[in-house]
């Protein structure tokens, strides 16, 4: 087995650090000439997973694999692991028993990767119950996955782990292949430098690291040319983004909205307490800049936040969402609660209950508290029973829901800049896309309005979408 020692090779800088898996590339492509081989891949986590997953499908192309939604016929198997849900875990090792049959019919190669992999005893499971995986790269080394590849096909190894315990590099130029031909996400920025009680991110993904504005900038000036009109950018933490130089993510959102050809810009995840004055004013006046904010509270309890390490109060919270509405009047706030953290008494879950009401988010993705091995939170005595957590998640869960019916009146009769982004999901004959605000709209007309933006009038709310009509 291979462990990667930074220390076994000294690779001056990231360029020729991708230069060397170019090559290696051009290696095993002219291994696979003529071999008509599939790789499946399957992501789990968030949308930095999902942009990971692009770049790992954009080099396996490149090796001469071409995509199947049918793990049995694959000769490559890939699976992009998350590790911030418990169940993610159960998941992964449900998966690799189903796989283990493609595995021996079709010699496939199986590839772990992504954040589960830099847990050690994720790794120890992996090697004792499963030795027919043959790659596992973590979230450092997910640009030597051609390399890893070429040296088992050679078999100079008969299995890889290479993963890193040190924070990685930013590696520009990979492959990518993108799911979608009109929006695309961005990542730019890494790791996080928070700790927040409950998270496992920063132990998994490293501390932060920004990319450069100029590469940013050139990679969307780039999809523009291409076609691209939506972009997402992407960051565990976008609003700490560093681009040196005293340039930051307000300057980053100000360079992005000059960019012609790109119609519409969107982010997550900021954090509160990183929610600068700059930054709210470059989102009132980039015009491209939607005006939906995604601004996760986690507690609305102040001795609750302090206990997850969120470095804001309740007050303060609150605070910002009346700062944020004052500058961009139409502005909609969706957010993320946990409910049943540790020690949340029935006073503090009130707390959260009289943000909601407050603010009245557009969106509220709920999560039931649970334990991640390895986090500050997991070793908290004054665990919630599962019974209280489910009984405050459902009346949360009510609240979230009536205020939607309420959210969604404000729409109707008025005109929205829609792009359209394909058909409806359930129903093939209607188109769909989102408001500034993230509201899917379903609209009955025809197929040329798909990847165009058009004025769409807003006629009806149907709780989790809105219908409308082209004028």
């Amino acid at each position: 087995m291979l462990k990667y020692n930074i220390l076994e090779e000294i690779r001056v800088t990231e360029k020729e650090e991708i230069d060397l898996q170019k090559e290696y590339i051009k290696k095993v492509r002219d291994i696979n000439k003529n071999k008509k081989l599939k790789y499946y891949i399957l992501t789990m986590g968030c949308s930095l997973n999902e942009n990971d997953s692009e770049k790992l499908c954009g080099m396996l192309e490149e090796m001469d694999y071409s995509k199947t939604e049918n793990f049995e016929e694959a000769n490559f198997i890939v699976f992009n692991t998350c590790c911030i849900r418990e169940n993610a875990e159960d998941k992964l090792f449900g998966k690799l028993g189903e796989v283990k049959k493609a595995k021996k019919e079709n010699n496939a190669i199986i590839a772990i990767g992504g954040c589960m992999m830099q847990e050690e005893h994720i790794l120890e499971k992996l090697n004792k119950s499963y030795p027919y995986v043959d790659i596992i790269f973590g979230t450092h080394t997910l640009h030597k996955l051609p390399e890893d590849v070429y040296k088992i096909l050679e078999g100079t190894n008969k299995k890889i782990e290479d993963v890193l315990d040190i924070d990685g590099k930013i590696y520009e130029d990979l492959p990518i292949k993108r799911v979608d031909n009109i929006k695309a996400q961005v990542t730019i920025m890494y790791g996080c430098n928070n700790y927040c009680t409950y998270c496992i991110v920063p132990y998994v993904r490293g501390r932060e690291r920004s990319r450069k504005p100029e590469d940013i900038i050139n990679e969307i000036k780039g999809l523009a040319k291409e076609g691209y009109k939506e972009i997402m950018l992407l960051g565990q933490n976008v609003n700490s983004y560093n681009g040196g130089k005293n340039y930051n993510f307000a300057n980053l959102l100000k360079d992005i909205n000059k960019i012609e050809g790109i119609e519409k810009i969107r982010f997550i995840s900021p954090h509160p307490k990183d929610f600068t004055d700059d930054v709210i004013e470059a989102i009132a006046t980039s015009e491209k800049v939607c005006n939906t904010l995604h601004l996760p509270l986690q507690s609305g309890s102040s001795n609750v936040l302090k206990a997850m390490n969120r470095k804001y109060t309740k007050e303060q919270y609150l605070k910002l969402v009346e700062k944020i509405k004052n500058r961009i009047p139409d502005v909609a706030l969706t957010t993320d609660i946990i409910v049943g953290f540790p020690g949340e008494t029935e006073s503090d879950f009130e707390d959260t209950l009289d943000v909601v009401r407050k603010v009245k988010f557009e969106q509220v993705f709920m999560f039931i508290y649970s334990r991640r091995k390895g986090t500050v939170a997991d070793k908290m005595e004054n665990q919630i029973p599962e019974e209280i957590k489910h009984k405050r998640f459902d009346r949360l869960k009510e609240l979230v829901e009536s205020q939607i019916k309420e959210n969604n009146q404000k729409y109707i009769g008025t005109i929205q800049k829609i792009l359209i982004d394909g058909t409806s999901k359930t129903n093939e004959n209607t188109l769909s896309g989102r408001t500034d605000s993230n509201k899917v709209v379903v609209i009955e007309a025809d197929k040329k309005y798909i990847n165009q933006t058009v004025n769409v009038k807003i006629t009806q709310d149907c709780m989790w979408y809105l219908k409308g009509e082209i004028v």
